[in-house]
């Protein structure tokens, strides 16, 4: 049976990034370089190393900057854009904006997140579910930011980004998918997607996938430093290295005509 394709992932970019302070003042957030690259090159480098082939940028603050610097496509991934509306969209706002350009199933990538988890069988477990929304999550216990899920057994039982209870361990990964009319649970003059995804929870239909790395993010200058060095990192670990020279040989500096 051939494998099940990749749907398109939505990516959330349209936010300010105020926490940064003056470095995202006048470049977005997607487009802060991180290890030498704007990070929503590296984004897209993972999410087609995952099988992804289609992504719609949901962008609002300077997103015609966005759109010029990465263009229509990268590492095979086809992309779209969806502009916030004069004022910003917030996160749920920019979905429903974007519907006309999503199928009925997609994934929905926050885009100041980089997620090492097996987006394949995530789609796949999710499909399987019959569930309307997937959430991916992390067993975090406070570590990385503060825990705001409830799950037991495949099910986000109870979710609240704003108010979580002391009682919850998991944490929302960034990583989410949505039927496109489970976007009618919530009212439409609400514009976050947390709030529809608390009200999802309650129904009982989020199938929870959990994720065993932890997440890096560019939220906050802390969070962005962490991922910056772990990026690094994982680009000097990929550079080819210089194969031994043999016993005997010429140095580098004779090879390259030093004397």
């Amino acid at each position: 049976m051939p494998a099940e394709a990749m749907p398109p992932v939505c990516i959330l970019a349209g936010g300010r990034g105020t926490r940064l302070g003056e470095r995202a003042r006048y470049v977005p957030k997607p487009l802060l370089e991180v290890a030498g690259e704007p990070f929503l090159i590296h984004q897209l480098r993972l999410l087609a190393a995952h099988g992804a082939r289609e992504a719609v940028i949901c962008v609002g603050y300077r997103g015609e900057m966005i759109e010029s610097r990465i263009g229509s496509a990268r590492f095979g991934v086809h992309i779209t854009y969806s502009y916030d509306g004069p004022g910003l969209d917030g996160t749920l706002g920019a979905l429903r904006r974007a519907l006309p350009l999503l199928p009925e199933r997609f994934l929905v990538l926050y885009g100041d997140a980089y997620l090492r988890v097996d987006y394949q069988a995530a789609n796949r477990a999710w499909s399987a579910s019959g569930l309307p929304a997937l959430m991916v999550v992390l067993r975090n216990q406070g570590r990385w930011d503060t825990s705001n899920v409830r799950y037991e057994q495949g099910r986000v039982t109870a979710y609240d980004k704003h108010a979580p209870a002391p009682d919850m361990s998991w944490i929302d990964y960034g990583l989410g998918g949505l039927a496109a009319n489970a976007l009618e649970r919530a009212a439409a003059p609400e514009s976050d997607l947390a709030v529809l995804y608390a009200e999802l929870a309650r129904r009982g239909e989020v199938y929870g996938h959990p994720a065993t790395e932890r997440f890096y993010e560019i939220g906050t200058p802390t969070a962005l430093r962490e991922t910056e060095m772990f990026l690094a990192a994982a680009q000097a670990a990929r550079r080819p290295q210089a194969p031994p020279r043999p016993p005997g040989g010429p140095s580098p500096a004779a090879d390259r005509g030093v004397r």
